[in-house]
């Protein structure tokens, strides 16, 4: 699969990306160059011909991992393009684990001529969590020059990165370059690789890959690509843009899967450029949408999850035993305890959420030897939600940071200013916002179900059960805003409703928290011109005081949340707005070039059918990747127990859709 030329050429493989213009250069601006294990190995990579710019004929990513541009010298200092140009230069790169890059000269001339190509590097060592910012390195750097080689390096009180830069053909290496002197025949062709490798405490990541390896199987992951989307069910429908969102949709969770822990299975990260990393929430929210189609991310996530669990109280961490983590990261600033992301448990909707990724995963899979062993994590899960998760003990999941580098709002809508009243008021903490409190319903439910199936626990069966149908009488009660209609986002510190409108009600449909007489309500709520844009549903109301249709929670369009609130809308009934819902979403895909990104304005569809992407949306981002995956599900009604796969279709008219495994 390839992309057409964009504004930049990402590149990802595990745990480590490479960003770049299009013309495969680097000048780190925020979120650009190479990065590995969450820090960025690489910040300057710039290739001139005879001290002249090249000017970029054609670039694509070839693969998720590899990439080709094609250019020549530019004519001039400013970048003019050379009508009758004398010398083409490709450049072929491969990330897998270090960078393996290719360039070879070109001469189209009928006789020989020498070219001098020039390329400067830089690295600032910069923390994945500073890129956004103008990196304050307090680190000692320094390099060290060989034959045909420049190393970088840096450390600070004992944490040691490094890049190794090394060229096959003759040059001269100097303090930030590499230059050769390339004598190339008439009509011939000169080339030299280079191989950048990441050195981490002293152990080299060296490159995987070599000259032309397009297509190749991936050794370090646990299903090569083209394995992985030949296992996959086989869509057939009459709608041939959905063809190509499903396959994209695969390949892009192909993509991000990686290792975050030695010897685990590969689970998906959050998503380019910032979060190649191990994110409870997203994790187990993209493995909850595939699992009709790739069952064993689902596997993967459970058991790394659980074995990151926290078995203790550590305030800099937001971290209480039981609880399941938000974030794991490997830079600088986690490594030396400077922020507490190793890991940082500061969310509120995981634990419950772990438990219910577990019970979805053995209903389609049949897995109980899975859910037998995760039974110690679950009772711990259970007992962090009684507990620490509720420390006013009134029967909510309510969240406030001790940390001080820690998160504000611990929900999905994780932003400083996400949880706001309708006149645009900020919440006062703690706050128990309102899914988190469906996905409690829904974790005692289905616990319920697995201690009575698998642990041959009846008593804690009826306790979970009495609990939830408690639960959910009294969040009717205190949740529900008559004067407004619909149910509220939160409960604040003095116990008051936070009464914005938002998307959170879909969530509250799929948990199943919402009491049946309310269910058509939230559903035309959901579809009302406030929250309905036609291309998804809106995460805050037009019509109250925070909205802004560009605002990262607060009225923009999250494909993931969409999604939800569609499955949420079938699992009560409401087949035609479910479907209306999954269409709009997939309709975007298809506008969007086939992916999703990780959100997109909130701005009313119209006859352009152009939606607006969000400045620094990630893409390909996990859980919006997987997106369209549910949407399939909610257009098939796909549902499983035991194993045993169950399809109650409800389809737009003229659309034709099955899957077949």
């Amino acid at each position: 699969m390839t992309d057409a030329v964009t504004r930049q050429l990402r590149l990802v493989d595990g745990s480590s990306s490479f960003i770049s213009q299009p013309d495969g250069d680097v000048v780190a601006k925020a979120a650009e160059g190479f990065f590995h294990r969450d820090m960025r190995h690489l910040s300057h990579l710039v290739v001139r011909v005879d001290d002249a710019p090249l000017q970029l004929i054609a670039s694509r990513a070839v693969d998720y991992y590899s990439a080709r541009i094609d250019a020549i010298p530019a004519c001039d200092e400013g970048g003019a393009l050379d009508t009758q140009p004398r010398l083409n230069v490709r450049r072929d790169r491969f990330l897998a684990g270090g960078v393996h890059e290719d360039i070879i000269l070109t001469n189209v001339c009928d006789e020989e001529r020498t070219v001098r190509l020039e390329v400067t590097v830089g690295c600032d060592f910069a923390d994945i969590l500073e890129c956004k910012k103008q990196p304050h390195k307090r680190g000692r750097s320094w390099s060290e020059h060989g034959e045909r080689s420049l190393t970088l390096h840096y450390e600070r009180d004992g944490y040691r990165r490094g890049t190794r830069i090394t060229a096959t053909a003759d040059c001269l290496v100097q303090l930030d370059r590499i230059v050769f002197e390339a004598r190339i025949e008439a009509r011939g062709t000169w080339r030299t690789c280079l191989e950048l490798v990441p050195l981490v405490d002293g152990v080299e990541s060296a490159p995987r890959k070599a000259c032309d390896s397009w297509r190749r199987p991936e050794p370090d992951m646990s299903e090569p690509l083209g394995t992985w989307m030949a296992a996959a069910p086989r869509l057939e429908t009459s709608w041939d843009g959905l063809r190509h969102i499903y396959e994209r949709s695969l390949y892009d969770l192909a993509s991000l899967r990686f290792r975050p822990l030695e010897g685990a299975e590969s689970v998906p990260a959050g998503g380019l450029p910032w979060f190649m990393a191990l994110f409870g929430r997203d994790s187990m929210i993209a493995s909850y949408q595939a699992l009709p189609f790739k069952p064993d991310l689902a596997r993967a996530t459970l058991r790394c999850l659980a074995a990151l669990q926290a078995d203790s109280t550590d305030d800099f961490r937001d971290s209480e035993p039981g609880k399941i983590l938000h974030e794991l990261r490997f830079g600088e600033l986690a490594t030396l305890g400077l922020l507490p992301h190793s890991p940082y448990y500061g969310a509120h909707d995981t634990t419950p959420l772990f438990c219910v990724l577990l019970d979805e995963y053995e209903r389609w899979t049949g897995d109980g030897d899975l859910v037998r062993e995760l039974e110690p994590n679950v009772r711990r899960a259970l007992a962090w939600i009684e507990t620490h998760g509720d420390p006013n003990g009134d029967g909510y999941l309510e969240y406030e940071r001790r940390s001080p580098k820690g998160l504000e709002n611990q929900c999905w809508k994780d932003s400083w200013n996400s949880v706001l009243d309708s006149a645009g008021r900020e919440a006062e903490l703690p706050i128990a916002i309102c899914e988190v409190q469906g996905y409690a319903y829904d974790a005692r439910m289905r616990c319920a179900r697995l201690a009575r199936a698998f642990w041959g626990d009846e008593p804690l069966a009826a306790r979970l059960e009495s609990e939830a149908a408690a639960l959910r009488e009294r969040f009717d009660r205190d949740y529900w805003c008559e004067e407004r209609g619909h149910f509220a986002l939160a409960l604040d510190g003095r116990g008051r409703r936070v009464d914005a409108l938002t998307s959170n009600i879909g969530h509250l449909l799929w948990s199943g928290i919402v009491l049946e007489g309310r269910a058509a309500r939230v559903g035309e709520t959901l579809l009302s011109d406030e929250m309905w844009t036609g291309w998804g549903i809106r995460t805050m109301s037009s019509g109250d005081g925070g909205y802004n249709p560009i605002e990262y929670h607060n009225g923009t369009v999250w494909p993931h949340d969409t999604a939800i609130a569609a499955e949420g809308l079938r699992r009560y009934g409401l087949r035609d707005e479910a479907t209306r819902v999954a269409v709009g979403m997939l309709e975007a895909a298809e506008a969007f070039g086939s992916r999703l990104p990780e959100l997109f304005a909130g701005l009313v569809r119209d006859s352009t059918n152009l939606p607006a992407e969000y400045p620094e949306a990630s893409e390909p981002q996990a859980f919006a990747s997987g997106a369209p995956l549910m949407a399939l599900r909610t257009l098939l009604g796909l549902d499983a127990e035991a194993g045993r796969v169950h399809s109650d279709p409800h389809l737009p008219a003229g659309l034709e859709l099955t899957l077949e495994c």
